[in-house]
């Protein structure tokens, strides 16, 4: 058993609430760059959490976002750059290389592995 499926559900469920907490704070810090550098945005939390807990789209980014997701684009989120753009891109390409290992994985141990990754806006 991986160490991480070993983590008691309530210190992960704090380590997540914490994680979200921060990045409501952060709200300089770019969905397009968080996409960038790491793959996954505030975006994919919600679709994450929508598809853990049954909930729809726009309730599951109320939960992730602290407010409605219009009032945090239009208070927080800036024009993406050509730039910034590119390095979503190249990072969400290799998110999809990922997938494929996913699927792969899932053939031999089904329900094992996160729901995939989700891009940004959707």
């Amino acid at each position: 058993m991986d160490q991480l499926d070993a983590l008691d559900d309530a210190v992960a469920a704090a380590a997540f609430r914490r994680l979200v907490r921060h990045l409501r704070h952060r709200g300089d810090a770019q969905n397009v760059d968080l996409m960038g550098l790491a793959g996954f945005c505030r975006n994919c939390l919600s679709d994450w959490v929508g598809e853990a807990g049954g909930l729809d789209k726009e309730t599951a980014r109320d939960v992730i976002y602290g407010m409605p997701y219009a009032t945090w684009k239009a208070e927080h989120q800036g024009e993406a750059t050509p730039e910034q753009l590119q390095r979503m891109q190249d990072s969400v390409a290799r998110n999809k290389r990922e997938d494929a290992l996913d699927a792969a994985l899932d053939d031999s141990f089904p329900a094992s592995d996160p729901p995939a990754m989700i891009g940004p806006n959707r």
